[in-house]
């Protein structure tokens, strides 16, 4: 694993807990020689991680719509700064470049790029780790909600474990590591299945 992509929050949100867990991501890629993408923000989480990564001697990708850049948001001290064009052209780009997506606590952008990437899985246009670091238990309503998918028959059990969530920084590198994709099919209907093939 040659790089890793962080989604969280533009805000720091209410606890320092976060931004001490942010913080503690950066470091600890750097010191593993783990490049970190990222949204290529100065605030928020997003600036933390990156101010971390950067002080223990870590590489910094951030990938930046052209929007934000002229909110001044950017980070200008980042190894690399890519500007594209929109939020579509982003996600592209972060995963071509990262090997395994963290989501750290953050809002609506948070969720919307993690889900994209487990759609992606999904779908088998990627095949890269997904994982919720959590902080004092921000993610758990949000994988009960992934639980309750699985029951409804919204979901395939193996998509629902075929994601890792925790707090531990150690057994979350260790899991992407070794990850193997669970490459269970989309529809959980068998006609649907046969109709497809």
């Amino acid at each position: 694993m040659k790089s890793l992509c962080v989604y969280c929050g533009s805000n720091a949100g209410s606890r320092p807990a976060y931004t001490e867990r942010a913080m503690a991501l950066g470091h600890r890629l750097a010191a593993e020689g783990i490049a970190l993408v990222y949204g290529g923000g100065n605030v928020g989480l997003m600036g933390v991680v990156a101010d971390a990564a950067l002080e223990a001697g870590g590489e910094v990708i951030g990938v930046i719509p052209e929007q934000l850049v002229g909110w001044e948001v950017a980070h200008r001290g980042v190894t690399r700064l890519e500007v594209v064009a929109n939020m579509h052209e982003r996600k592209a780009r972060m995963f071509d470049i990262a090997d395994g997506f963290v989501a750290l606590p953050g809002g609506f952008g948070t969720l919307d790029e993690m889900f994209e990437m487990l759609t992606w899985r999904q779908l088998g246009i990627g095949n890269k780790p997904c994982a919720f670091l959590d902080v004092e238990g921000f993610y758990a309503p949000l994988v009960s909600m992934m639980d309750r998918m699985v029951a409804e028959r919204f979901l395939h059990a193996d998509q629902r474990h075929d994601l890792w969530h925790g707090e531990d920084l150690d057994t979350m590198l260790a899991w992407m590591r070794d990850y193997a994709p669970a490459g269970a099919d989309k529809w959980l209907d068998e006609k649907r299945r046969k109709a497809l093939r």
